[in-house]
């Protein structure tokens, strides 16, 4: 099935692929010949770390090629008063009686210590498309979960921060 990205997701990829090729690529092939140059490679620490900082970065272009090739395109539109991708919402959680502020985004920006949640996530399942004051259940196994309100939704529209996880 693939990844599900938006429009700017895939603008990231393309670009960070062409940095890697064009810069990342160039940089690494002379760090590489620049060890060889040292004379024994058998026992030549910078050129096998050149070498593996070569493999890496190539390892990244072909990675990030294949989600390309194999993603969906989803729209990042949402109605005016739902949760949709990159909109930020706070959720209370009745558990704990607290209150947190996500925002919403693909699975390859997602990143929780800095408050971005997955929509493939099971928390981002449960609230995308929810109205603020809606009550919703966040299954975590089977039939298992917990209960968060929607408290309010903000519309965010700039993304240009967000990086793209790693592998």
């Amino acid at each position: 099935m693939g990844e599900q990205l938006t429009r700017s997701d895939v603008k990231k990829i393309k670009e960070e692929i062409e940095y890697r090729k064009l810069v990342v690529r160039k940089r690494e092939l002379e760090a590489v010949k620049e060890a060889r140059a040292q004379g024994d490679l058998s026992e030549n620490f910078e050129y096998k770390a050149a070498k593996q900082d070569k493999n890496r970065n190539e390892s990244r272009i072909r990675y990030l090629e294949r989600m390309l090739k194999n993603a969906r395109i989803i729209s990042d539109d949402s109605g005016e008063d739902e949760v949709g991708i990159n909109n930020t919402v706070e959720v209370y959680f009745e558990d704990d009686d607290e209150t947190e502020t996500y925002r919403l985004v693909t699975s390859v920006r997602g990143n929780s210590l800095q408050g971005l949640i997955s929509i493939e996530s099971p928390l981002g399942k449960a609230i995308k498309g929810r109205k603020a004051g809606d009550r919703v259940k966040v299954k975590t196994n089977g039939d298992n979960g917990y209960y968060v309100v929607v408290k309010k939704i903000e519309k965010t529209t700039d993304d240009s921060n967000d990086t793209l996880r790693k592998y």
